[in-house]
C-alpha cells in the first residue's frame, strides 16, 4: 500500500476544525474493527477518525509505505510498472483507491473575482476566525455548504449562501439517525446494477446533513433562521458582480419532492414491520417537514467590490486526479471508466468512489462489501493467468 502522506493522511490535513462523520458512531466499522465507545449515536471528529483509521492499520497489519507519492503509473508486460517518488515498482494488478475528492472544484469565473475579495475551498477553511473580517458568501448547498454557512453565521458574520441542486434530509426520523432509516429498509444496499441513471447517482450532491451533539436538522430553513441569506445558483461574474440565477422555488419543490419521496420509502418499509415478532416499538408515526421556504426577493446579482463580501467559500464539490495514471481509462470527463470497480484496463481495479457498487460505497462502513467483490474478481484475474 502506498501513501503520499501518513496513515489516516486526509483526515488529519484536509479537514476543518469543527468537522465531524455525517455518520453515526454505530456506523464507524471496518473488517475486525467496529466502535465501541459511549456514545454510539454521537459522530466522530476528525482526530477520532484519524485515531480510528489508524487502529485498523495496526490491526491488519497492511504493509503501508507512508511519505510516498505515486508520479505514474504506466503498462509494462503484463502489469504495470509505478513510479514513486522513492523509486520504482512493477506489479501484476493495480487497486486505485485515491477516491474522489482529491481536487476541489471551483467554476473558470472565479478568476474574474475581484482580488480584494479572498477565496478558499473546504481544504483551505479551518474556523471563522481565520477569514478577513466582513461578510462571507458561501457557494454550493451540499453537506459541507450548510455545514459551513451555519458555523460562519453563528460567528457573527455575515453570510449568503447560494443554492443549487441540493439533497434535502432530516437528522432523525421517527425517533431513529435517518441513515439508521437508509441502512435498515435497504435503501443504501441498492446495486449499482439496478439504477436507472448511474452517471446521475454517482454526481450526486452529499445530503444536508451535520453531526452534531443535538442530532439536529440542518437544512435551509435552519438557514434562513439563523440569519443566512439564499441567493440561487452563481452562473457568472460580470463586471465585478455575481450574477444569481433565478428559480430557487423550483429547486426548493425539487429538492422537498425527493425528500418526500423517500420518507414514503421509508414508511412503507416501516408498515412490513409494524406486526409480527420483528416489529420495532421505538419507531415513533410517520413525520413530515416543512416545505422549504422561499425568499420573498432573492437577489440577483452582487457587487463583489462593495466591500459587502470580503470571502468567497467555494462548497462546489471535489474532483479526482488521475494525472499520474498514464493509461487509457479516464473517460473525456476526467472520470475513471469502471464496472464497479473492473476498471477498463487489464488488471486494474478501484475502491471508495462514489456508488461504485451499491449507494453507501464511499462511507466507512459500506467499504467492506465492495472491497470482498472487488478483490474477489482481482483474485480470479490473476488465478487464469496463473
Amino acid at each position: 500500500m502506498i501513501e503520499r502522506g501518513e496513515v489516516a493522511n486526509s483526515w488529519r490535513r484536509e479537514r476543518w476544525d469543527s468537522f465531524r462523520l455525517l455518520t453515526p458512531n454505530w456506523q464507524s466499522r471496518l473488517p475486525g474493527l467496529a466502535y465501541e465507545g459511549p456514545d454510539p449515536d454521537g459522530y466522530l471528529t476528525a482526530k477520532e477518525v484519524t485515531r480510528f483509521v489508524e487502529r485498523f492499520a495496526a490491526l491488519s497489519r497492511a504493509p503501508v509505505r507512508t511519505g510516498t507519492t505515486v508520479t505514474s503509473v504506466r503498462p509494462a508486460g503484463d502489469g504495470y510498472r509505478v513510479t514513486t517518488s522513492r523509486g520504482e515498482i512493477g506489479c501484476r494488478t493495480l487497486v486505485i483507491a485515491s477516491g474522489a475528492c482529491n481536487l476541489p472544484v471551483v467554476p473558470p469565473f472565479g478568476e474574474a473575482v475581484p482580488p480584494s475579495v479572498e477565496q478558499l475551498t473546504p481544504y483551505d477553511y479551518r474556523s471563522p476566525d481565520r477569514l478577513p473580517d466582513g461578510g462571507v458568501l458561501v457557494v454550493g448547498a451540499s453537506a459541507t455548504g450548510v455545514q459551513l454557512a451555519a458555523e460562519l453565521r453563528r460567528s457573527g458574520r455575515p453570510v449568503i449562501l447560494s443554492v443549487g441542486e441540493h439533497v434535502r434530509m432530516p437528522r432523525t426520523y421517527r425517533g431513529r439517525d435517518v441513515l439508521w432509516w437508509m441502512h435498515a429498509s435497504g435503501v443504501w444496499d441498492q446495486r449499482y446494477d439496478e439504477i436507472d441513471d448511474l452517471t446521475r447517482a454517482r454526481r450526486l450532491p452529499s445530503p444536508q446533513l451535520v453531526g452534531t451533539p443535538e442530532r439536529a436538522t440542518l437544512d435551509l430553513n435552519a438557514l434562513t433562521s439563523m440569519g443566512v441569506e439564499l441567493v440561487g445558483r452563481w452562473a457568472a461574474v460580470r463586471d465585478g458582480h455575481a450574477l444569481f440565477s433565478g428559480g430557487l422555488r423550483n429547486v426548493f419543490s425539487l429538492a422537498d419532492l425527493k425528500l418526500e419521496r423517500l420518507l414514503d420509502t421509508f414508511d412503507a418499509w416501516a408498515r412490513t414491520r409494524d406486526t409480527g415478532p420483528g416489529a420495532d416499538p421505538g419507531l415513533g408515526p410517520p413525520e413530515r417537514l416543512a416545505p422549504t421556504r422561499v425568499p420573498e426577493s432573492a437577489r440577483l446579482r452582487l457587487d463583489l467590490r462593495s466591500g459587502e463580501i470580503r470571502t468567497i467559500v467555494w462548497a462546489t464539490g471535489f474532483r479526482p486526479d488521475y494525472g499520474w495514471l498514464d493509461v487509457p481509462v479516464v473517460d473525456e470527463k476526467g472520470r475513471l471508466r469502471h464496472d464497479g470497480g473492473v476498471v477498463d484496463g487489464p488488471g486494474l481495479y478501484a475502491l471508495g468512489l462514489p456508488v461504485l457498487r451499491r449507494r453507501r460505497s464511499t462511507f466507512i462502513h459500506g467499504i467492506e462489501a465492495d472491497a470482498r467483490e472487488v478483490i474477489g474478481h482481482l483474485a480470479g484475474y490473476l488465478a487464469v493467468r496463473g
